[in-house]
């Protein structure tokens, strides 16, 4: 086994158990360190602008990665959406919330270094997971000058590649060779990527799963004021 085939083909099954497994583990066990630690209260400026920048960017990225890798490509062709046209929507939306992610995580990483007061609360496990995914993140973007070359070249083998092995991996028949010819930056890319959810269930991440998604469809409240009338 090469390390190819390991970083590929088992690694990704070893990154998600321990996401699925930690998580579990980490609800049963600590529920009261499953929150997102808010530090809101010590700085709100920089908070409100970077959180929203990281959190706006990281969602669209995430979900362009979920419906691009794992959309069949016979959807895609369904679709009138061309390998190339799919290369070039990827390398566009990529960069533009790339760039609003990274301006996020920069300002929350500076507010939790030169703060004092939020880097008093700041555990060692916080930096840790906000610099993975800003180095991730880095990388990420690192991709956008190869992909870019291959697009012009008319060339999008390496993005269907990916595709390709994502949706092998998901259907646990995990493909590691599908990504022997691809330029190390996507596989370094991979790598870190998949560390993050290795990381997962020992970070403040975990809030995700408690995200208020039901909010969004709740029935609006009626509030009445109580007048108290004085004599």
């Amino acid at each position: 086994m090469n390390l190819n085939d390991f970083f590929f083909g088992i690694y990704p099954y070893i990154a998600g158990t321990i996401f699925l497994v930690g998580s579990l583990v980490r609800f049963e066990r600590e529920q009261f360190g499953w929150k997102a630690d808010s530090s809101q209260l010590l700085d709100r400026k920089t908070l409100r602008l970077g959180s929203n920048l990281f959190h706006v960017g990281i969602l669209a990225l995430f979900a362009g990665h979920f419906v691009g890798l794992l959309t069949p490509h016979s959807v895609f062709l369904a679709l009138g959406i061309s390998d190339l046209a799919h290369q070039v929507i990827a390398i566009s939306a990529g960069t533009v919330f790339g760039l609003i992610c990274m301006a996020g995580g920069v300002l929350l990483w500076r507010r939790r270094m030169f703060n004092p007061r939020v880097r008093a609360v700041t555990r060692f496990m916080d930096l840790v997971i906000l610099d993975w995914i800003l180095i991730t993140l880095a990388l990420g973007l690192a991709t956008i000058p190869f992909s870019i070359a291959h697009a012009l070249d008319g060339d999008a083998s390496t993005m269907v590649a990916l595709a390709e092995w994502a949706q092998s991996v998901v259907t646990f028949r995990a493909e590691a060779g599908l990504l022997e010819n691809v330029d190390l930056i996507f596989k370094i890319h991979l790598f870190f990527g998949m560390t993050v959810f290795l990381l997962f269930p020992f970070s403040r991440l975990v809030h995700i799963w408690s995200a208020p998604v039901g909010y969004l469809a709740r029935p609006y409240q009626v509030v009445r004021a109580k007048y108290v009338r004085y004599r």
